[in-house]
C-alpha cells in the first residue's frame, strides 16, 4: 500500500494528530552560535538559523521529534520552514540547502520508523515547505507596484530543489504551509508536479493557508474560499489552516473550509496570541479544549499546533480528540467556481 493510501486508511479510523513547531524547542536547547554552525565552516553568524540545526546538531532535532511522537503525533513535519535557497541566503548558507533538507527528512524518517517498529501505529513524514521571505503577488517597493524581487520561475526552481531533497531524505508528503501569498503556493505546487513527472511517482501534497487578519484573508488578499478554489486543481491530500491566530479566532474559518474542501481537513493554530513580549501564554489544556470543539463538531481530520505550541500542547490535543470520529469528507462539487480575491460560482 502506498503512502497516500496508508494515510487515507489511518484518517478513516481516527482524527490524526500533527506535531508542533521546532523553533521554540530549539531555543529551549540554549544553543550557542558555534553550536548552530557546527562543522559547516560557514563564516557568518548562524545563531537563530534553526534549519541549519538539522545538519549541525541532528541529535537535538531527533530529541524534539521523539518528544512529539511520545505526545501522540501521527504526522511529523520536518524542521525545514526556511530551508530554501532564498531564506538561507540571509545566513550565507544557500549552498547547503540540499544537505539541510535531506538531513531533516532523514532524522524524522528514522524517528518515525523506529516508533512504528515498536508500537505499529501508522505515522507519516511531511516535508515542510515555508513561503520564503519573498512574495510574487506584492511589490516590496511602494513607488513601483510592478516590481518583483524574484520571478515565478525562480521560485519554482527554489521549491523544486528543496522538495527533491526532502523526498531523497524520506519524506512521504510535501506540506506547503503558512501560505501568505497564493502565487508562491502555486509555484510550490508546480515544483512538485514537475518532480512527479521527472520521478514518475505520486507525490501527495498538503496545503495550509495562514490568515493575516480577522476578516479571513491571506496577505495577497484571498479569502479562505477563494484560496481553496485557486489551489483545488492540485488535488491536495489535505487542505488546512495554520499559524494565523489562536484556535478561538480561527474557528469560523475552519468551519467554512471544512464545509467546502473535498479532501482531508488539517488545522494547527497558534497557542493563542502572543503577549507584549512575543511569548505565548495559552496553557495546553486551553488550546486542546478549543481544538477539541472542532473535533466534537466533526470539522477536522488532522489537528496539531503551530507557534507557541509545545509537546505538552500536542499531548493535550491528542487526549482531547482521542476516540472522536473524524470529519466526513464532502462529495466533490462539480459546479464551476472561479476565484480572484473572492470566489465566483457560475450558476447552472
Amino acid at each position: 500500500m502506498d503512502k497516500r493510501s496508508q494515510f487515507e486508511a489511518a484518517a478513516a479510523r481516527r482524527i490524526l494528530v500533527k506535531d508542533g513547531p521546532y523553533g521554540t524547542e530549539i531555543q529551549a536547547a540554549k544553543l550557542a552560535a558555534e553550536d548552530y554552525a557546527g562543522a559547516t565552516g560557514l563564516e557568518q553568524d548562524q545563531k537563530g538559523n534553526n534549519d541549519l540545526v538539522n545538519l549541525s546538531q541532528p541529535a537535538v532535532i531527533r530529541k524534539i521529534c521523539d518528544s512529539y511522537i511520545a505526545a501522540g503525533a501521527h504526522l511529523l513535519a520536518t524542521n525545514t520552514f526556511n530551508a530554501n535557497r532564498i531564506s538561507q541566503a540571509d545566513y550565507g548558507a544557500e549552498g547547503l540547502v540540499r544537505e539541510i533538507n535531506r538531513s531533516a527528512a532523514r532524522i524524522i524518517r528514522e524517528a518515525v520508523d523506529d516508533a512504528m517498529a515498536k508500537d505499529g501505529v501508522p505515522r507519516f513524514v511531511a516535508g515542510a515547505v515555508g513561503p520564503t521571505n519573498k512574495t510574487l503577488s506584492l511589490s516590496p517597493d511602494v513607488e513601483d507596484p510592478g516590481f518583483r524581487e524574484v520571478s515565478y520561475d525562480e521560485i519554482v526552481d527554489v521549491y523544486k530543489e528543496q522538495c527533491a531533497a526532502l523526498l531523497e531524505g524520506g519524506a512521504d508528503f510535501i506540506l506547503i504551509e503558512t501560505v501568505f501569498d497564493t502565487l508562491n503556493c502555486k509555484a510550490a505546487i508546480m515544483a512538485v508536479k514537475q518532480l512527479e513527472r521527472e520521478l514518475a511517482r505520486d507525490i501527495p501534497v498538503m496545503i495550509s493557508l495562514t490568515l493575516t487578519d480577522l476578516s479571513g484573508r491571506n496577505l495577497s488578499g484571498h479569502t479562505v474560499e477563494a484560496f481553496w478554489h485557486s489551489v483545488r486543481h492540485a488535488s491536495p491530500l489535505a487542505m488546512g489552516l495554520n499559524c494565523s491566530f489562536g484556535a478561538e479566532q480561527l474557528r469560523p474559518h475552519v468551519q467554512l473550509l471544512s464545509a467546502i474542501a473535498d479532501t482531508y481537513l488539517l488545522a494547527y493554530p497558534n497557542a493563542g496570541l502572543p503577549n507584549e513580549l512575543g511569548e505565548y501564554d495559552e496553557a495546553p489544556e486551553t488550546t486542546a479544549g478549543l481544538v477539541g470543539k472542532w473535533a466534537h463538531s466533526g470539522r477536522v481530520n488532522v489537528v496539531g499546533g503551530c507557534c507557541g505550541s509545545t509537546p505538552a500542547h500536542i499531548a493535550a490535543i491528542a487526549r482531547a480528540v482521542e476516540g472522536l470520529a473524524p470529519r466526513v469528507v464532502p462529495e466533490r462539487d462539480s459546479t464551476m467556481t472561479l476565484a480572484g480575491l473572492e470566489p465566483f460560482t457560475i450558476a447552472a
